[in-house]
């Protein structure tokens, strides 16, 4: 549950930010990569402080090495939400993103097994999984390619823009 409070609760910020005259942040796209930024930058951590026990847990027995998929999988995600926050890489990172949510998603079923609470229960599981596909989607969809002067290197200004 706390991946997608991170997701809405960031992006609505840069949203409003964006109301107060941040336009940069304040595009619907790029507030919407800062919040998967953000997301993903916590169940990246996740993978390495805090609950790694449980996410190795959620992990198929059939899987090879599940202390290995796990780092692996925190390290991508981690990657990927800083690259989400350079407009050159984004849209790439989306898509990586897109493509780790569906390989993962056998975990999250695995997870939802036995005696869970409501909100770990493969209905709920199921439905946050299609919020963040949908977002990584979303920003390959819709992110524009940064400006010619970004990528040329004469603007020295890479952040969410």
């Amino acid at each position: 549950m706390e991946p997608l409070i991170t997701l809405v609760a960031v992006t609505g910020l840069l949203l409003l930010a964006g109301v107060f005259g941040a336009a940069r942040v304040g595009r619907p796209v790029v507030a919407l990569r800062g919040g998967l930024a953000a997301m993903f930058l916590l169940t990246g951590g996740a993978h390495f402080v805090g609950m790694r026990a449980e996410i190795v847990a959620m992990v198929p027995p059939g899987l090879p090495f599940p202390g290995l998929l796990v780092t692996l999988s925190g390290l991508a995600e981690i990657v990927c939400a800083a690259a989400l926050l350079d407009a050159r890489t984004a849209r790439a990172a989306a898509a990586v993103l897109g493509v780790l949510l569906l390989v993962m998603f056998p975990a999250n079923v695995h997870a939802a097994r036995g005696d869970v609470p409501w909100w770990d229960r493969l209905g709920p599981r199921t439905a946050m999984q299609a919020v963040f596909l949908a977002a990584t989607v979303t920003v390959f969809m819709r992110h524009r390619t940064a400006p010619a002067t970004e990528r040329t290197g004469r603007c020295h200004r890479r952040s969410l823009g």
